[in-house]
């Protein structure tokens, strides 16, 4: 028997908190859902065959779901995937009748859907959407209202989907230009004894990489971070996890590194997959649980860095090519995880061939594969690469990528701290000169055995901060993240306390503030012809405002336009704070800085006089 109150129930459910409901058996009249704001996922449910991940007609390769989301400026087609019984985050289902598409709505107003499933053999990995047998579905179409996000909503709820526009990222809904600080570790993040199915095949490491241990992560230091509403699974799971994230948030972070396959790699302890050894069925449950983790993140402001693949198995699916297994592979993480709007796609960790990892992806196999994310993503978010270390390993890998319109940004690598302005520098300019512009971030400092030491070993982390990070940003770059090392306690494997680099967390949301409080960052230019007599990096809105980082109390000179008055503010680096106003003003021409308030790192803020 029909009953509205519980059909609008179930429908909210659905909407609001992504709960696995069929809508297919509500029998509305106006075939019309609850409105939903935007940039919200709305998940539809559809009651198809009978199936389970492990049946002989593979669910996955053989049905597959397509919904045609229309508005009357934006048409966007989503593929669906299979959700066993439609509850299986906390079920552990493997089998059921229940298949779901996730929509993340991007203009307010009236929005129609209309829904196909079809079956055939491999009928997944078709380029012709309406290819198969088509299975009719009950209530295949609808439609509902979306509102503009809320001015409370949070994160990435009220910021919008992430993008990039020239060297930048900036969040669509806000129309605000967006500066990364966040975790590149653990790079086995999802390695978590909550998930379904998750365990280290071995523990054999290379020298070179971090030694992973036996356990996989427990993360007990963040049980005291999760809060009372915060999401969990089966009751108390996943709540270690979820508290990591909080207190990342809670220090400023804005986003989180982490591999979805690294079998042949490092940890040897992620894969979306039922078994380490089947690449063409997907364990729903564990899916669904990394869901629930990527939705607090979303609405935290914590981007999901999703990272593909890992450069000792950059060739297990397909032989590097973008065929069958690689095609399935992606397009189920985009079905899956698709609709969340602070995502970045990273088409592997050190991708190419290397010393130690010489059985790489040709420049062919990389070309082709960004290119197929960037087409099946109905979303288009950020395609970016994870690099080697040293630059003559960018100079063979990245030459070939530029001016590829599908490859966004790159996510760096750099053996030597001292050298990342200058790279950062070089590749934005190489960039720029192909006319496809990439957002460059500085993700894995080396030296590989070092990266981020623990505060207890490097309490100041100066020179993580002064080259890595106020290097970063004033060479150009869009933000940065955090590698362990392979040598450390809490290191790119092992780290279960993200306290233990609680210093840097905080000296790295310091600097993200005063860029976003005082400059106009993405007007800002480096500055090339500083004379000095210490270390300094500096950038500059020409004639309006310049940044010097100054490592020592040296004297430093630089040429201000004529006939234009400055005021100068000094800002510390370390502890923050509030600027500190130099009493005179500076007069154009080429002049001498006057001295720092003390001799430790400053920062001198140079602005035009009003």
């Amino acid at each position: 028997m029909f009953n509205l109150k519980s059909c609008v129930l179930r429908i909210v459910l659905a909407v609001f908190f992504l709960a696995p409901v069929a809508l297919s058996g509500c029998q509305l009249k106006s075939k019309a859902l609850p409105s939903v704001e935007q940039w919200r996922p709305l998940t539809l449910s559809f009651h198809g065959p009978d199936t389970s991940e492990r049946a002989d007609e593979n669910p996955f390769t053989d049905y597959r779901l397509w919904v045609r989301f229309t508005h009357k400026e934006s048409e966007k087609i989503v593929r669906g995937f299979y959700a066993a019984d439609g509850d299986a985050a906390q079920t552990s289902a493997g089998e059921g009748n229940v298949w779901q598409v996730r929509f993340s709505p991007d203009k307010p107003g009236s929005w129609h859907y209309e829904a196909f499933l079809y079956t055939g053999d491999n009928v997944a990995i078709t380029q012709d959407l309406n290819a198969g047998t088509q299975i009719e579905l009950a209530r295949a179409s609808g439609h509902f209202s979306v509102t503009r996000a809320a001015a409370q909503a949070p994160g990435f709820y009220r910021a919008g989907r992430l993008h990039t526009q020239g060297r930048y990222y900036k969040t669509e809904g806000n129309d605000k230009y967006w500066l990364k600080g966040g975790t590149n570790s653990p790079e086995n993040l999802l390695a978590f004894k909550d998930f379904d199915q998750t365990y280290r095949t071995n523990q054999q490491n290379r020298d070179g990489e971090a030694a992973s241990g036996t356990q996989i992560h427990h993360f007990e230091p963040h049980a005291r971070d999760w809060q009372a509403g915060d999401p969990a699974w089966k009751a108390n799971k996943g709540k270690n996890l979820v508290g990591l994230m909080n207190y990342l948030a809670d220090m400023g972070m804005n986003s989180a590194y982490f591999l979805t396959l690294n079998l042949q790699g490092d940890g040897k302890d992620v894969w979306p997959f039922i078994e380490p050894t089947i690449y063409d069925r997907f364990d729903v449950s564990k899916l669904e649980q990394w869901n629930i983790v990527f939705t607090h993140m979303q609405s935290l402001g914590i981007a999901l860095h999703i990272v593909l693949q890992e450069t000792e198995n950059e060739r297990l699916l397909d032989n590097g090519d973008t065929g069958p297994l690689r095609q399935l592979y992606l397009q189920e993480l985009i079905a899956r995880f698709g609709h969340h709007p602070g995502l970045i796609w990273n088409l592997g960790e050190e991708n190419g061939p290397a010393e130690f990892s010489p059985d790489a992806q040709t420049d062919q196999q990389r070309i082709a594969m960004a290119n197929f994310i960037k087409d099946a993503d109905p979303y288009k978010h950020p395609v970016i690469i994870h690099t080697h270390s040293t630059p003559e390993s960018k100079n063979e890998i990245l030459t070939p990528l530029l001016g590829l319109t599908a490859l966004d940004g790159l996510s760096f690598q750099v053996n030597h701290r001292e050298q990342v302005n200058d790279e950062i520098r070089k590749w934005l300019n190489k960039s720029f000169s192909h006319k496809q512009p990439w957002a460059i971030t500085m993700d894995e400092i080396g030296e590989w055995m070092d990266g981020a030491k623990t505060d207890e070993v490097d309490p100041t982390h100066d020179s993580l901060r002064r080259h890595a990070l106020w290097g970063t940003i004033l060479a150009g770059g869009a933000g940065v993240e955090w590698y362990f090392g392979a040598h450390q306690d809490h290191n790119d494997l092992t780290a279960e306390d993200l306290r233990s680099r609680h210093n840097l967390w905080r000296q790295t949301k310091i600097a993200l503030d005063f860029f976003r409080q005082h400059t106009r960052f993405w007007e800002m230019q480096p500055m090339h012809q500083l004379q000095r007599e210490s270390e300094l990096y500096g950038s500059a809105e020409p004639g309006h405002r310049y940044v010097l980082y100054l490592m020592q109390d040296a004297p430093v000179s630089l040429t201000l336009p004529d006939k234009q008055n400055y005021t100068l503010a000094w800002f510390d680096p370390v502890e923050g704070g509030q600027l500190i106003n130099h009493p005179e003003l500076l007069t154009g021409g080429t002049i001498t800085l006057p001295s720092a308030p003390s001799d430790k790192d400053w920062v001198a803020l140079i602005e035009k006089s009003e």
